[in-house]
């Protein structure tokens, strides 16, 4: 059973640079897509970036475009979100999300979720 730990937030300046990363374990991650969402404090869960299973191609939210950067690594089992520049807008929760298909069937699984506090 596939089970994700997210980790590398903390506190840090504006114009600071975090990485976050997204373990898996039960599971090898290449089979699935992997997304990064955030969900700051009185406001709807959001999605941040994207990367595909099948052919590794990414998205980013028109908010984080020009500074935020997915990647996977395949051989670590994780999948990276480097974020620079942040801004105090960037705080929240930020969690990582496994989508797959089985049978014509949609599956997710979420991690737990790692705060990330922009603030001088």
């Amino acid at each position: 059973q596939l089970q994700l730990v997210e980790s590398g937030g903390g506190l840090v300046q504006p114009g600071g640079s975090l990485r976050l990363s997204c373990a898996a374990s039960g599971s090898t991650l290449d089979d699935y897509s992997i997304g990064w969402f955030r969900q700051a404090p009185g406001k709807e869960r959001e999605g941040v970036s994207y990367i595909s299973s099948a052919d590794a191609s990414t998205y980013y939210a028109d908010s984080v475009k020009g500074r935020f950067l997915i990647s996977r690594d395949n051989a670590k089992n994780t999948v990276y979100l480097q974020m620079n520049s942040l801004k105090p807008e960037d705080t929240a929760v930020y969690y990582c999300n496994a989508k797959w298909v089985v049978a014509g069937t949609p599956y997710d699984d979420w991690g737990q979720g790692t705060q990330v506090t922009v603030s001088s």
